[in-house]
């Protein structure tokens, strides 16, 4: 597990490299988008970066790599609007992330479908405050159930990789 100690250069070209990843993740979706008829549901795949981040460098990184990512796209692709609902989301999804985590209590899947949800709960809080209205939370179930599919794929495909890769996942996985 690299650290901050370690070489600083080879650090920051890791976290580097990986908001450039999250980034191309968050483009290619943006490109491809999935039609599952509720706005702003999205697979988020740039969590795969995230997750990875999380787990390998630890909070701190992926705090960086996920603002990082959400501030880039939000100057290149998707304005301010974007941004801030990527990043009330975004990083409500890490912090709670990070939190479960540390508790040791929830495997990467579960810590990933937890990101998934809390994720669509910060946006639309976002949007209900932005809007002045709380009917938006009539989308809350589907969003949920989309938070809880796609967070469980993200999952399993970070927990693969990082498993394939051999960084410090434990073989026992708490169930989620």
């Amino acid at each position: 597990m690299l650290s901050p100690n370690s070489s600083k250069a080879r650090f920051i070209s890791f976290i580097a490299l990986f908001t450039a990843l999250a980034m191309m993740f968050s483009y290619i979706e943006a490109l491809f988008p999935i039609n599952v008829g509720v706005p702003g549901a999205k697979l988020g795949i740039a969590n795969l970066a995230i997750i990875f981040v999380l787990y390998s460098f630890g909070a701190k990184p992926a705090i960086a790599v996920n603002v990082l990512r959400i501030a880039m796209n939000g100057l290149l692709f998707s304005g301010i609007f974007g941004m801030l609902f990527s990043l009330a989301g975004g990083l409500l999804s890490i912090f709670t992330m990070i939190a479960l985590k540390r508790t040791g209590l929830f495997s990467i899947i579960g810590v990933s479908i937890a990101g998934g949800v809390v994720h669509n709960v910060g946006q639309l809080l976002t949007a209900a405050l932005l809007i002045s209205n709380v009917r938006i939370f009539l989308y809350f179930p589907f969003l949920l159930f989309f938070g809880l599919i796609s967070g469980t794929i993200i999952g399993v495909i970070s927990l693969l990789v990082l498993r394939r890769l051999q960084f410090m996942i434990p073989q026992e996985e708490p169930s989620v």
